[in-house]
């Protein structure tokens, strides 16, 4: 599946992971979860979560981790294949 469509998919899902002060080890187990269970995952980073790092930075993080797709970030969100 293209990115493209995944993107397009993925833009009415609802958030089922936030990331806030724990930070991202705090919420990989529950993305690969989900991930089992479905093909997208958004996740948002609140603004403790954040620091001095980006939206950007943190969902690359986290993907890398768990060895996942990042699909996309638009504000303070990320998809996940």
């Amino acid at each position: 599946m293209t990115n493209h469509k995944l993107r397009k998919e993925a833009h009415d899902l609802d958030v089922t992971v936030w990331v806030g002060k724990s930070g991202i080890e705090a919420v990989t187990d529950e993305l690969k979860d989900q991930l089992q269970d479905r093909k997208l995952v958004k996740v948002k980073f609140l603004r403790a979560a954040r620091g001095g790092t980006t939206t950007e930075e943190l969902a690359a993080s986290l993907a890398e981790t768990i060895n996942v797709e990042l699909v996309e970030t638009r504000g303070n969100t990320a998809v996940f294949h």
